[in-house]
């Protein structure tokens, strides 16, 4: 996250106690500490996800301390830690435990090949053990919430954003209000059903739902017998114009299309913005292909509707979790 790369200046408030923002992906962890003087460092490891349940929270402590450490701040002066978190969650005495399919290995089993048999990866309270202010929110929320403070959703009061990255995460906002739910799990349109497709298990255990069928990890799943081992050689060949490459690839645009349209025609937005390294490195190849999936239908709630990039471009993620604590 770079103050100025993104066309503005990023004002951090004087006098601002530093703060720790963490972005927990289902391939890894990332960590920035702030202050009033701006960024102060930044940091990223694969996200734990062997030995015991409290694994991540673990490795979440030891960056932030490790962190504090190189730039020369007090541990105990941190202001406040904000987490923003792939999902979902499940609260456990109020506080936030995940049960997300990319990290716990216990919900769809062995199939997926987690190593751990997690069925809950324990994050709020041990965090709260170690720093005295946390905020923990879906990471789709949290993106929502940047997008609107500095990015390509400001000043709009019904609009939503999408990640397509390791897994598919919504954040919505209806009538100027983000939208969280019970547990704070509002927005998992990833996990809704779409297909009976057999070759897509989700690592929720469900199969056929869209995080199984178009996830960044679910390509090398369901394609690496075709050829493709992994997104960047898909999409490479894609480009190259091998015709069952494109297939696969409008194939995958045919679901996220639907994802998009039912985003709008359920909560009547007026943008949906969208980041995720899945997107975010073939946007020129997918966005033409994703509007094409809306154009035309029931255009009484989708016309004038727009998919956008991510305002907020890659470091939408680092963002997330500031917006959290400024």
């Amino acid at each position: 996250m770079d103050q100025t790369t993104l066309g503005f200046q990023l004002q951090f408030p004087a006098g601002m106690a530093p703060v720790a923002c963490v972005d927990i992906g289902g391939t890894k962890v990332a960590l920035t500490l702030a202050d009033a003087s701006g960024i102060r460092g930044k940091w990223s490891e694969p996200t734990a996800k062997v030995g015991q349940s409290d694994a991540l929270a673990r490795q979440i402590v030891r960056m932030i301390e490790e962190g504090c450490v190189q730039c020369g701040i007090a541990q105990e002066a941190l202001g406040a830690v904000g987490v923003v978190s792939c999902g979902p969650f499940v609260l456990r005495d109020g506080l936030v435990e995940l049960s997300t399919p990319n990290i716990c290995g216990g919900m769809a089993g062995k199939a997926r090949g987690l190593p751990n048999d997690w069925s809950t990866a324990l994050l709020e309270a041990p965090l709260r053990q170690a720093f005295a202010k946390v905020r923990v929110e879906n990471d789709g929320v949290g993106a929502l919430e940047a997008e609107r403070r500095w990015g390509a959703l400001q000043g709009l009061d019904h609009c939503a954003y999408v990640t397509w990255s390791t897994g598919i995460g919504v954040g919505v906002c209806v009538d100027g209000r983000a939208l969280r739910g019970k547990n704070g799990n509002a927005g998992h349109w990833g996990h809704s059903f779409v297909s009976d497709n057999s070759d897509a298990l989700c690592g929720c255990g469900n199969i056929g739902d869209v995080e199984g069928l178009i996830a960044g990890n679910a390509i090398a799943r369901r394609f690496g017998h075709q050829g493709f081992a992994d997104a960047a050689q898909l999409f490479s060949a894609a480009r190259a114009g091998q015709a069952h490459a494109l297939e696969i690839v409008d194939g995958l645009c045919y679901v996220m299309g639907r994802l998009l349209f039912n985003l709008m025609t359920t909560l009547d937005v007026q943008r949906i913005s969208m980041g995720g390294s899945v997107f975010w490195h073939q946007q020129d190849l997918l966005l033409p292909r994703l509007r094409a999936q809306i154009g035309g239908k029931l255009p009484s709630m989708t016309s004038g509707v727009d998919i956008v990039p991510a305002g907020l471009g890659e470091s939408v993620g680092d963002y997330a979790a500031l917006a959290l604590v400024l």
